[in-house]
């Protein structure tokens, strides 16, 4: 019986003692070999002209390129690599911007070893890897109506407890239009007020107060 192919990782996490964790764990395990690791995105992204990894552990938040974008970058170029994020972030978009943008599957740091070597084989194996929290949360976000560009700005606002008359003036807009705007957000993230719209908003990383 002929063995299975090794599964070729590189890894993309800007924590060196991260890193060094996992290509000292994923090297000791049979039929995998840690072919390159990079600190940043556009790290990653030149090393994929000279090395061609099989899957890519891909951290999110990192200086410079994050994640995200290098999850783009990589998926446009021919012949990409499979995508495994890794990361400590789950936030309800985190997890629904990584899969629209080409992530094959999603796993946290504090995941057992297990579980981060079955993901990987799966992502290897043209599966993707969600587990079933994970993938249950990405359900719930996709079947929610997406804000436009203009209600993430007013969501924004609203977390930082501007009024109506507020919000109309910073964009210039009257209060009746600003208030159709904070409507139409109470009434796609299926919450009774505004409060719990910026509640909502912030837990589920569409918005920052450090924005």
């Amino acid at each position: 019986m002929e063995n299975p192919p090794r599964v070729r990782i590189m890894i993309i996490d800007d924590h060196p003692v991260v890193r060094a964790g996992l290509a000292s764990m994923l090297s000791t395990q049979p039929g995998i070999d840690v072919v390159a690791s990079a600190s940043s995105g556009v790290e990653g992204l030149a090393l994929l002209d000279k090395i061609t990894p099989d899957v890519i552990l891909m951290d999110l938040r990192m200086p410079g390129m994050s994640g995200l974008e290098a999850i783009r970058a990589i998926n446009a170029r021919p012949d990409a690599p499979r995508i495994l994020v890794l990361t400590s972030f789950d936030t309800d978009e985190d997890i629904y911007q990584t899969a629209g943008a080409g992530a094959h599957g999603y796993v946290l740091k504090d995941a057992p070893q297990e579980l981060l070597l079955h993901a990987i084989h799966s992502v290897h194996a043209n599966k993707r890897y969600f587990p079933a929290d994970i993938a249950a949360r990405l359900t719930e976000r996709m079947a929610r109506s997406n804000l436009t560009p203009r209600e993430h700005q007013v969501l924004q606002l609203v977390a930082k407890g501007l009024t109506n008359k507020d919000i109309g003036r910073v964009f210039g807009i009257s209060d009746k239009t600003a208030r159709n705007h904070v409507n139409s957000i109470i009434e796609k993230l299926n919450v009774s007020d505004r409060t719990e719209a910026a509640t909502i908003g912030m837990r589920q990383g569409l918005i920052s107060l450090m924005d």
